[in-house]
């Protein structure tokens, strides 16, 4: 039984690895980006639950395609 243990360190390397964790790692990156914009533009923090809906409902669908054709 000892043998089928896997370290939280281990875990979490096989996390980073796929491909699910680097398409949530990039879409959050842009719905960070998206939020810095916005918020420069009204001059205050729009917080992070505006900034994801607001790229979910305005930008999610082109930015997919996007990457699925690079």
């Amino acid at each position: 039984m000892a043998g089928n243990v896997e370290s939280e360190g281990d875990r979490q390397t096989l996390l980073k690895s796929t491909n699910l964790y680097r398409e949530f790692q990039a879409e959050k990156e842009e719905i960070l980006k998206h939020k810095w914009i916005e918020s420069e533009k009204v001059g205050y923090d729009i917080g992070f639950e505006r900034a994801l809906v607001d790229w979910i409902t305005q930008h999610r669908s082109a930015w997919n395609q996007v990457r699925r054709q690079s």
